[in-house]
């Protein structure tokens, strides 16, 4: 890769670290006025609506098979995540969940070995099982709740994780010939209009709209969220992708847990120093993952 080409795959990958590491305080804030499927829904309307401008241009050109693999990345690689990360910060800290966040680049190694049929060193297997060895560390010994309850919410993040690591093999394998900022904004473009229908036909989201305290607030989280945090993000996302690999792309998520830890530890989060084993371990992991 020419040196200014690293330059830039290196500048999105902190961007990226700065907008999804501060995304778990929005959600966690979002989800003092909305329920779960609520926020996830607004996310991916607000994604739609930022990103519709592009899709109405982008419509035509793409192959029939493309269309499919854009349902795939939409469901798989938006739709399914705006929803079990919420779900997941109902019952876990904001700062554990992005740190938990740091698994995509081990499941990313799995499902491309298992699938893409890609072929891993020996050093990346074993990083995939120390990776999970401080997951399931981590969540044994935080929030004050013992493993059984930690891992009720957390496995919604390991699905998600798993979900992202399924999209960015698909974006590598199946669709890398495609505009980044095409593939997001036609994503959306087919996953918005069903979320927009199901919000306008929830009865208790209406009433919230019109009665709750505080709801244009927290419609202000989910507007960042979705706008930012996912539209925006998500073709810096496919762009580094389609200029690195899977598995760099992916390695961001052991850089987002220093942003959303830090937001956790300003919001007020507890966060104690046995974590850091933990911690290390995950990262570890991950490193082992993307060493050459």
């Amino acid at each position: 890769m020419p040196r200014n080409e690293k330059i830039i795959a290196w500048i999105t990958l902190f961007s990226l670290m700065l907008i999804w590491g501060s995304s778990f305080i929005l959600i966690k804030k979002a989800l003092l006025y909305f329920s779960a499927v609520e926020v996830g829904l607004l996310r991916i309307v607000a994604a739609w609506l930022f990103l519709l401008p592009w899709a109405v241009r982008q419509l035509k050109g793409l192959k029939r098979r493309q269309w499919f693999y854009l349902v795939l990345v939409g469901m798989v690689g938006s739709a399914a995540p705006a929803y079990l990360f919420p779900k997941a910060q109902t019952g876990i800290d904001s700062a554990m969940a992005g740190i938990l966040n740091s698994l995509t680049p081990l499941f990313t190694l799995s499902v491309g070995m298992l699938i893409f049929g890609t072929r891993p060193a020996v050093s990346k297997i074993i990083g995939v099982l120390i990776g999970l060895a401080g997951a399931v560390g981590l969540m044994s010994v935080s929030g004050g709740k013992d493993l059984a309850f930690n891992f009720s919410y957390a496995i919604y993040i390991l699905i998600a994780t798993l979900c992202y690591a399924i999209n960015a093999n698909i974006v590598k394998h199946r669709l890398g010939d495609v505009n980044p900022l095409r593939l997001t904004a036609l994503a959306f473009f087919l996953i918005g209009p069903p979320a927009l229908l199901w919000l306008g036909l929830d009865a208790d989201f209406s009433a919230k709209l019109t009665s709750l305290p505080g709801a244009g607030t927290g419609l202000l989280y989910v507007a960042i969220l979705g706008m930012i945090g996912t539209g925006l993000a998500l073709m810096f996302f496919n762009r580094l992708i389609q200029m690195t690999s899977p598995v760099f792309a992916s390695s961001v998520t052991y850089l987002i847990p220093i942003v959303a830890v830090l937001w956790g530890i300003i919001d007020g989060e507890v966060f104690r120093l046995s974590y850091f084993l933990w911690i290390a371990m995950i990262l570890g992991g991950v490193m082992l993952v993307n060493k050459r």
